[in-house]
């Protein structure tokens, strides 16, 4: 990943970023910190596509054990806070 202190976008504008962009994602360096990362357009559609993808996957995993009968129901939070401390404990 690229690097960008702060203090040099705030001296060439812009222009900073567009230079390294190019070449991947840029972390925008402040206080000797990494505070940002600066992402290209097609870059973060991607991560966006790639989020919902895998929320989709997970949703679809969670159906499958419903319909294939792999989920337990509990009457109480208690009994679910039990179960999960058991689980902890196997």
């Amino acid at each position: 990943m690229n690097i960008v202190p702060a203090q040099e976008i705030k001296r060439r504008g812009i222009a900073a970023v567009d230079d390294l962009i190019a070449k991947g994602d840029l972390h925008v360096i402040r206080n000797n910190q990494p505070q940002y990362v600066v992402l290209s357009e097609a870059r973060y559609q991607d991560l966006i596509a790639s989020e919902q993808e895998a929320h989709y996957a997970r949703v679809r995993a969670s159906l499958a054990d419903v319909e294939a009968g792999r989920v337990s129901k509990f009457k109480t939070a208690t009994e679910l806070l039990a179960a999960l401390d058991a689980d902890d404990g196997a």
